[in-house]
């Protein structure tokens, strides 16, 4: 438990105070409680590898924990996308660029810095209590010591060989010429057939083998010639087809939200009106969203977003490389610079994607990919967070990609012989959303401490200073 400073800090400072407490799942403790006491110190501006250095400049004293205010300025740079929202530099598809990003700058995107820091806080104010009462809330459902979420965007329906066609033309200029003689066999043997609903019945039967759900992210605008050449949208979400797969989708359990199209970047109603149509074509709710390309105007897209209705997003991942964004491996709340607040909407950022490597790093062999994503599972559950994959359906033979729906099998496999909690997302935010809402509001003479009570369908638990379960908070 931790109480936070009630005055003299800012709005941003705030924010990033907040972000740090919920993830060292310290609990926030009313003011009279004699629990352990934050404080902010005053230390020069550090780089991300300065404050990793000097142990984030934190400091502890009998119940106190002091930490740097310049430490939450790097915080909102990182997780609250301050550095990004600052750029203007784009790439051709009016993305941020990744080297604008704090982390890649200091070649550190693969380190979830902001939990370990988060941690690191959570361990001083484990220390600075000394015989106070002291709790953390349980990290994840199930006695769960990380989580893992598999995540799907459905890009391709239509005119499969077109896009057969140019991934032989992407592997042809890479040189991989025995890869474009194996898929040109492939597509030869499918005509007649349609290997995108081949593709996508192979995701789900792998997923139901392994006993997870999943979410699928759906394209939901009416195609042109003009969506169709950008790279946007490329089918009709209302055709049999799509229908067909949606309803797939829906009856094997797992979740569907939107893949909001190229117009959302510029029109705000676009999100609105896309997610309404996915409602209506799905008939089940629509809780979140990963943008196309991962194309977003950090800080702004978000809060049309939270407009429009959606509970989270999921497109805080890099689109040419894999790793924490946001130097996180969580769920964490939006942060607006220009307007100087939360956003209404929580993110729960993509950790890796298979095209980040084939496409963006030239890197054609599917068991590299799961080997890389693994990698990055195992750092996820270092810190006890979230580990979100982004595989997309159409990776099979006939379509570009020879091994790839045994790269995935593989990746399911090696991320569940780590025991994570795995859920579909509007799961998984929906139990964040309730872990950060506990609050410590007495200790009974008994030693145990009364909580407030959430209200939803979980039940989070707090965990004693030697991380055993204690009181359940219902």
């Amino acid at each position: 438990m931790i109480k936070l400073p009630e005055a003299g800090v800012s709005a941003a400072e705030r924010f990033a105070l907040d972000v740090l407490v919920d993830l060292a799942r310290l609990v926030p403790a009313a003011s009279a409680l004699d629990v352990v006491r934050l404080e902010l110190s005053e230390q020069a501006p550090r780089d991300l590898r300065g404050w990793m250095a000097a142990g984030w400049g934190i400091e502890v004293a009998d119940g106190v924990v002091r930490v740097p205010r310049a430490l939450l300025q790097t915080v909102i740079d990182v997780a609250g996308a301050g550095a990004e929202q600052r750029s203007s530099e784009r790439d051709r598809y009016r993305r941020v660029l990744s080297t604008a990003n704090p982390l890649v700058a200091e070649g550190l995107e693969r380190e979830p810095v902001v939990q370990r820091a988060a941690l690191a806080v959570q361990a001083a104010a484990r220390k600075a209590a000394g015989r106070r009462a002291f709790r953390t809330v349980a990290p994840w459902p199930e006695g769960r010591r990380w989580a893992a979420a598999f995540t799907h965007d459905l890009d391709v329906v239509s005119w499969w060989p077109v896009f057969t066609l140019l991934r032989m033309v992407e592997l042809t200029r890479k040189g991989a010429f025995a890869q474009v003689a194996r898929v040109a066999t492939s597509a030869l043997a499918n005509v007649g057939f349609d290997p995108v609903f081949q593709g996508v019945t192979g995701v789900l039967n792998t997923e139901a083998v392994a006993r997870i759900r999943s979410t699928w992210c759906i394209l939901c605008g009416t195609p042109t010639l003009q969506t169709m050449r950008a790279g946007d949208l490329t089918y009709h979400p209302e055709s049999t087809k799509a229908r067909g797969i949606l309803a797939q989708v829906r009856a094997a359990g797992h979740e569907i939200g939107l893949h909001g199209s190229f117009a959302t970047l510029d029109d705000s109603q676009a999100f609105q009106d896309q997610r309404r149509r996915l409602v209506e074509i799905a008939g089940s709710p629509v809780h979140g969203i990963r943008q196309h390309y991962v194309r977003i105007r950090p800080g702004v897209t978000e809060s049309a977003m939270a407009a429009a209705g959606f509970w989270y997003d999921s497109t805080f991942g890099f689109p040419d490389r894999n790793g924490f964004r946001l130097g996180v491996a969580d769920v964490i709340t939006r942060w607006d610079a220009d307007a100087s607040q939360p956003v209404a909407i929580e993110e729960a950022p993509f950790t890796w994607m298979d095209r980040a490597l084939s496409k963006y790093q030239a890197i054609e062999q599917p068991a590299a990919w799961s080997r890389d994503a693994l990698e990055l599972a195992a750092t996820a559950r270092e810190v006890g967070g979230l580990w979100v994959g982004l595989w997309h359906p159409n990776l099979t033979p006939a379509l570009g990609f020879p091994d790839a729906p045994a790269a995935y099998a593989a990746t399911i496999a090696g991320v569940l012989a780590e025991a994570p909690y795995v859920a579909p997302l509007d799961t998984i935010v929906g139990w964040r959303r309730i872990r950060r809402r506990v609050r410590a509001e007495g200790i009974e003479r008994d030693g145990s401490i009364a909580t407030n009570r959430p209200s939803g369908p979980y039940i989070p638990r707090l965990e004693d200073a030697e991380g055993r379960p204690a009181e359940i908070v219902e």
